[in-house]
């Protein structure tokens, strides 16, 4: 008698080999959705950093030498517990220091995020030119 078809041994291996395949696709499925999710959290925070730093810059009424904070809505951030920190100072001044000059200030920013239990930062600086005033160079104040 002449029978076709597969034998217990061959239904074996052929199992254990597309059990392989399958754990293999699994595992690399779940590295691209933990990168997916990360870029976009990465992304978020750099929007967040941008739009903070715009509002940095165009606010002529900033400190001088002082660390601001501040933390984000959950709304606002995607839901990610967030802040942030910046600094303002003068980058560069002209070598003649006198009213009218100008100077160059820079702005840091640091962006910080939980991701889990882990806390990761993103730093961005950001320069505005402005004109020196008679007040910049009064006793005790700070340039």
């Amino acid at each position: 008698m002449n029978r076709r078809g597969f034998t217990l041994l061959e239904m074996i291996v052929a199992t254990t080999i597309m059990g392989i395949a399958v754990v293999g696709l699994l595992a690399g499925i779940t590295r691209s959705t933990r990168n997916a999710a990360r870029l976009r959290e990465y992304g978020r925070v750099v929007q967040l950093a941008r739009l903070r730093m715009n509002e940095l810059l165009a606010d002529p009424r900033l400190p001088r030498n002082v660390v601001m904070s501040g933390p984000y809505d959950p709304a606002f951030s995607g839901g990610l517990e967030a802040g942030w920190q910046a600094q303002l100072s003068t980058f560069e001044a002209s070598t003649v220091t006198a009213p009218g000059q100008m100077a160059l200030d820079r702005i840091q920013l640091e962006v910080w995020w939980m991701a889990g239990t882990q806390r990761r930062t993103f730093s961005l600086d950001g320069f505005r030119p402005r004109v020196m005033k008679p007040e910049d160079f009064l006793p005790g104040a700070v340039r």
